[in-house]
């Protein structure tokens, strides 16, 4: 039988939007790292989940460049997507994400990631941007909260980079995704209320509205160590995302699978760690709740995850033209 992912016609429709999923197994690290942490536990899961995200990243990274030498054609085309544009920089936040999660066990190599991470992801920034002030294309029902992805990465970037040392670098790229998270929150909001609703196949995109406050929270606690009025604005500011979506659950429940799905796993994570962070920081017992039945739930959802991508894998539901 031929295999599911890399005979040469699944492999010229291998979407960019897989490297999602390293961000979703790359949360669950990070989270259960900091989970362990508050418990004083080790329960020996760390380089196991840190294995896999890495296997993962290896396997899709090798996949998309496979891609890339063979359909050099496909990969044009997805850069030119306006919504699959977006996906690009999930690549750079992987590495951002990796960087993060090696970080207390092999610094160097922590690092390495970080480096290569910062500058792709810069380098993915001014490429898309560029792309959206002189598109010839685009029209607002384009628009959808992938367009995200791109400022998100930026105020990753200080998690791992103060830590390291580089603290001014950290304040510039945490500068450009939050003033990118407002501008597109006002375009996406306006979006969503004056035009059709998004399309089906995008609408778990919208738990990326999660994401920029949360990890923006995360973030910030690096730059500024102490719970001040802006630190709580972008936690309850993420964590209000959270009950909004959770209020519209079965809406969600009732769409079919698609790889988007993928969406909900980052977003979760994010709000998770930074429940954990906000207990961390303030010892109020409510935010040590939330934050394990948050990272509880997330486990639970990237296990349904990773059996359903499996199975559409196999089923040829995705890799195949039009996905």
């Amino acid at each position: 039988m031929t295999d599911p992912i890399v005979s040469s016609s699944r492999l010229e429709n291998f979407p960019i939007s897989f490297f999602a999923m390293v961000m979703g197994m790359a949360g669950l690290t990070i989270g259960w790292e900091k989970a362990q942490q508050i418990l004083g536990l080790d329960l020996k899961i760390t380089p196991w989940l840190i294995g896999a995200t890495s296997l993962l990243f290896i396997v899709l990274a090798l996949s998309y460049g496979l891609k890339l030498a063979l359909y050099r054609q496909a990969v044009v085309a997805e850069l030119r997507h306006p919504v699959k544009l977006n996906f690009f920089p999930t690549i750079s936040i992987s590495l951002l994400l990796l960087s993060i999660a090696f970080l207390p066990l092999v610094p160097e190599l922590a690092r390495g990631l970080w480096l290569a991470g910062t500058g792709l992801h810069l380098a993915f920034t001014l490429y898309v941007v560029s792309v959206w002030m002189h598109h010839e294309h685009f029209k607002i029902q384009h628009m959808n909260p992938a367009w995200f992805i791109p400022a998100v990465g930026n105020v990753l970037v200080p998690v791992a980079g103060v830590p390291l040392g580089y603290v001014d670098v950290s304040w510039f790229f945490f500068s450009v995704g939050l003033l990118f998270w407002v501008m597109l929150m006002t375009i996406i909001l306006y979006r969503v209320l004056f035009h059709d609703p998004i399309d089906e196949r995008l609408m778990p995109t919208l738990f990326i509205l999660i994401a920029p406050p949360a990890v923006g929270f995360i973030a910030y606690s690096r730059l500024v160590p102490v719970i001040d009025p802006f630190a709580r604005v972008l936690f309850y500011g993420g964590l209000f995302m959270t009950l909004l979506l959770f209020t519209q659950a079965g809406r969600f429940l009732r769409l079919r699978f698609f790889l988007s799905w993928w969406a909900y796993s980052f977003p979760l994570a994010a709000i998770s760690i930074a429940s954990l962070l906000m207990f961390e920081r303030t010892g109020v017992d409510f935010y040590r709740y939330l934050g394990f039945g948050l990272l509880t739930m997330l486990t639970g959802i990237i296990a349904f995850l990773l059996v359903r991508t499996a199975l559409a894998v196999w089923r040829q539901g995705i890799c195949v033209p039009g996905h």
